[in-house]
């Protein structure tokens, strides 16, 4: 691979991939829609191209997109667009690629298992999701794989890491680092798993850098699971932070959902946190090797070293 586009660049994965990419020496076109943020982020890399443009406008991706080998699908839009806007934002990347007959590297999350067997989840795990977000991921999958364009396919578990700006943790870690009162979602003594972006981004690159990866779903684990307990007691290991930290409980979402689109919608995955799917990478093992894998302890440090230059 000399040349790759990320769309999605400004957000968690995103950022992390474009970095991996750029340590790699290959030339990379970070796409989002903010110009501004996208300079912030990557302005000092000589081994990158800001591209300011709108996924709904494929002529903005096609003219991206020119000359690249492979394009890493990193992009999300809120949860009250997914019904109206995903498949539609999918199919443009999917057009693009094939104009362009690039390769399509997609991070994708674990909805589409729907809940918890109780045992991890592999990719022979049959997909069975429940709910409306669940079922239209599995659509996209199916889009993919219908379009002939080699793709391959990435299940993350949640992020967090620097700039993950929409995950679950960064609304807890956000306030640690002003040092006022924090909340967790989710009941706080279930375990589950949480993946470091710099380590899911060294991940997808190995894949995309391999043939025999295209054509297939691969499951990227954190490798370890962790309590909302054991994240706090970890956090105010690593820091001064005293402060008490609530529960935010599904009653919660659903009462914000009242006034709030976003969260309305956010209820229905809530089962997440009291019914974690866990990912099982023994496939990607067999053909790349070890999954890049940060503690946590040193995961939490280096986002929060991130946060705390960025306020």
């Amino acid at each position: 691979m000399e040349k790759a586009l990320v769309v999605g660049a400004s957000g968690g994965m995103g950022y992390s991939v474009v970095k991996e990419l750029s340590s790699r020496g290959i030339s990379v076109t970070a796409f989002a829609r903010t110009r501004d943020k996208l300079e912030k982020l990557f302005g000092n890399d000589p081994n990158v191209t800001i591209y300011a443009g709108d996924l709904f406008k494929v002529e903005d991706l096609e003219e991206a997109a020119q000359g690249v080998d492979v394009i890493f699908q990193a992009a999300n839009i809120p949860y009250s667009e997914w019904e109206m806007k995903l498949l539609v934002m999918m199919s443009n990347i999917i057009e693009t690629a094939k104009k362009h007959s690039a390769k399509v590297a997609f991070v994708d999350n674990i909805y589409a298992y729907g809940r918890s067997t109780g045992t991890t989840v592999n990719e022979r795990t049959p997909k069975n999701p429940h709910t409306k977000k669940g079922k239209l991921r599995l659509q996209v999958e199916e889009l993919i794989k219908t379009s002939k364009v080699p793709a391959l396919i990435a299940h993350f578990p949640d992020f967090y890491g620097p700039n993950a700006e929409s995950s679950l943790l960064n609304y807890t870690l956000v306030n640690v680092i002003k040092n006022k009162k924090a909340s967790y979602v989710g009941d706080q003594s279930i375990a589950r798993e949480f993946i470091y972006t710099p380590d899911g981004a060294k991940a997808i690159v190995e894949l995309s850098l391999n043939e025999e990866a295209y054509g297939q779903n691969w499951n990227i684990p954190a490798q370890e699971v962790i309590s909302g307990e054991e994240i706090i007691k970890t956090i105010r290991d690593i820091t001064d932070y005293q402060k008490g930290v609530s529960t935010v409980s599904k009653k919660m979402i659903q009462f914000l959902g009242i006034f709030n689109p976003q969260m309305r919608e956010a209820v229905e995955m809530y089962y997440l946190n009291e019914e974690p799917v866990v990912l099982n990478g023994e496939k990607y093992e067999k053909l790349i090797g070890p999954i890049p894998h940060t503690c946590y302890r040193e995961g939490l440090m280096k986002t929060m070293e991130y946060m705390k230059k960025q306020a």
